[in-house]
């Protein structure tokens, strides 16, 4: 099994991922619902972080590599963290990595980043968990540019929803496009779908039939146009 087919099923078994009817932020109606806020126990962060560390040691180097990873408050924290350490655990990889506070502190240091300093040059990696329209992203590349002249490089999320930003293409295409950022899901709601179709987790089918009309459906009107 691969690790992104492991994945999927670690996001079922942690009561991420799930089916029914929801509304997303975005107002649309949902026939699948990915809520990282569920991930609760170490053991879960520790495995979670593998996952982003197998999808970053096999992409990282062909985006041009990093020098810092960075996580967004506030979801990014956790998981640039446990990324950072399976790096280090599984694969030796010692990257350094920082994250923000979203008010900025004016006691102390100072500032509003936390970690690794970063600096004119530095290539940097978003560890984020799954981004919809990418509002997250953009703000984050309006920090770096108030902090330092950086490369964002690589951007790893969870799972890529396969959804139309603000025009006819997915949001993480308008980011690839708009700034240049090679984007890396974990897995996409496409490979969900294929691996889920009426195969059992723990006894129980959570993609049968009518689920996967429901999605395909929902993926034919808020997928991309182009």
């Amino acid at each position: 099994m691969t690790y992104q087919e492991e994945f999927i099923q670690f996001m079922v078994r942690s009561g991420v991922l799930t089916f029914g009817d929801f509304t997303t932020k975005s107002g649309r109606k949902t026939p699948y619902f990915i809520n990282t806020g569920n991930y609760k126990t170490g053991a879960q962060a520790d495995a979670l972080g593998s996952y982003y560390a197998a999808c970053m040691k096999e992409h990282l180097e062909e985006a041009g590599g990093a020098d810092v990873l960075f996580g967004p408050a506030y979801k990014g924290i956790p998981l640039v963290v446990t990324a950072a350490a399976s790096l280090y655990r599984t694969y030796g990889l010692d990257y350094p990595y920082a994250f923000n506070r979203k008010e900025a502190k004016d006691h102390g240091e100072g500032g509003n980043l936390v970690g690794a300093k970063l600096k004119a040059g530095d290539r940097v990696a978003i560890v984020e968990d799954v981004v919809t329209a990418g509002t997250a992203v953009r703000e984050t590349i309006a920090l770096f540019e108030t902090i330092a002249p950086v490369k964002i490089n690589a951007l790893f999320v969870s799972v890529d929803r396969m959804e139309r930003g603000t025009g006819d293409i997915s949001a993480l295409d308008e980011l690839r496009q708009t700034y240049g950022i090679s984007v890396f899901p974990i897995v996409t709601v496409r490979q969900i779908i294929d691996f889920l179709h009426n195969r059992p987790i723990d006894g129980k089918v959570y993609i049968d039939d009518a689920m996967k009309a429901r999605m395909e459906e929902y993926l034919a009107t808020y997928g991309p146009r182009a």
